[in-house]
C-alpha cells in the first residue's frame, strides 16, 4: 500500500448485477455515508478471498458500485448476475 492509503473497514455481502453501465458490479451498500462522498473512490480489498483493486464508481443515487473485473471473476468462480459475493473494503486509496 502506498503512504496516503487509509484504513477502511467495510465488509458485505452482495449480489452480483449486470447492465449497461459496467459489465459486472455489486452495489456497495452505506458507501456514501462511509466514505464521506459520493464522487469515485479507489479502494483495495478482498472479495470471496482474493485481493483486489478498484475505483468505487458513483451511482448518482445513493451508494457506490464496485466493478468487478473478469480476472476476479475468473479467481472466485462467480460472475453470474444474483451469485452472492463478500466483500471487505480494507483501504481507501483517493
Amino acid at each position: 500500500m502506498t503512504a496516503s492509503a487509509q484504513p477502511l473497514d467495510l465488509s458485505f455481502t452482495a449480489p452480483i448485477e449486470k447492465d449497461g453501465s459496467f459489465p459486472t458490479f455489486v452495489t456497495v451498500p452505506g458507501s456514501a455515508e462511509a466514505l464521506g462522498t459520493r464522487k469515485a473512490v479507489k479502494v483495495a480489498g478482498v472479495v470471496d478471498g482474493h485481493e483486489f483493486a478498484a475505483t468505487l464508481m458513483p451511482s448518482g443515487s445513493g451508494p457506490h458500485w464496485l466493478p468487478l473485473r473478469a480476472a476476479i471473476c475468473t479467481a472466485i468462480g462467480k460472475g453470474s448476475a444474483g451469485d452472492e459475493v463478500t466483500v471487505q473494503l480494507r483501504h481507501r486509496l483517493s
